[in-house]
């Protein structure tokens, strides 16, 4: 690993891999009495989306977050594979002598969330879902497969403009949040940003499992949350496991980025609740 540039109070590194490069960044002021927080963003998106819980969670926690392997700067990348993606967190963790971690995950970094803790559950002191849905095979049908499996081809063809603004649309309620998604989006060409869509789905298909999460878990969940059936499997998931599942109001997909406020006294209460 190298040390970068810094960004706010943020210094940036990199994780060298077999498959490519890996940026993160990390609090600049580390303090090992503290406990650890690595927010996981989502498909397509990159580690900005966090701007809004970074500044707020900073003074009490150290703070970890990446752009995950093929998505922002962390590309060109060879392959994105759960497995994979689950030990390259590991080694972050181990860098710092994060014994135990806090991750909140969004869409995207839920599934790469529950992937870790499926292979390293003593290592995660409790999990925040933003806008995710469970691992187990329980809650989705065929047709839900189905339709996973098709994402790819199905997204080469809309026009590439108008996709990227109906995804920035489809995921936000505010224009900041719409702006921060079309940011998000503008580094990849029409090829890219479909075949990133496919490899995602298709992770969290072929890592899927029945897994018992053994550490304290909050969902959070957008109420305008329009993407596939997300809301309804997290309504799922909280009946079947009695996690509690906090709605927020006036809030997309991208509820953290919509109503990062509501959203990080969710965070914070959770947390006192569970390791304060």
């Amino acid at each position: 690993m190298q040390k970068h540039k810094r960004v706010k109070d943020m210094e940036e590194q990199i994780l060298q891999t077999k498959k490519g490069e890996a940026f993160y960044w990390r609090s600049e002021v580390w303090d090992t009495g503290k406990d650890t927080i690595f927010f996981l963003h989502g498909l397509t998106a990159d580690h900005s989306m966090f701007d809004g819980q970074i500044s707020a969670f900073a003074e009490d926690f150290n703070i970890l977050t990446w752009d995950t392997p093929a998505h922002g700067k962390s590309r060109p990348f060879a392959a994105f594979d759960f497995a994979d993606t689950s030990e390259y967190i590991r080694s972050i963790l181990d860098k710092y002598s994060v014994d135990q971690v806090i991750l909140v995950g969004q869409s995207l970094g839920g599934f790469l969330a529950q992937s870790f803790i499926k292979r390293y559950p003593s290592r995660v002191k409790c999990f925040v879902s933003i806008d995710s849905t469970p691992y187990g095979f329980g809650y989705y049908s065929g047709f839900d497969i189905w339709i996973l499996k098709q994402v790819e081809w199905m997204a080469h063809l809309y026009p590439f403009r108008m996709m990227k603004k109906a995804m920035a649309k489809q995921v936000s309620t505010t224009q900041k949040s719409y702006e921060n998604m079309m940011q998000m989006l503008s580094p990849y060409n029409k090829s890219e940003l479909c075949h990133l869509m496919g490899l995602g789905y298709a992770g969290f298909l072929n890592d899927n499992c029945e897994l018992k999460i053994p550490c304290p878990v909050l969902l959070i969940l957008g109420e305008k949350d329009r993407t596939g059936k997300v809301a309804h499997y997290n309504k799922a998931w909280a009946a079947q496991t009695g996690y509690p599942l906090k709605i927020i109001k006036d809030a997309a997909h991208n509820v953290n980025v919509d109503k990062p406020e509501e959203v990080n006294a969710c965070i914070r209460g959770f947390l006192s609740d569970t390791i304060r």
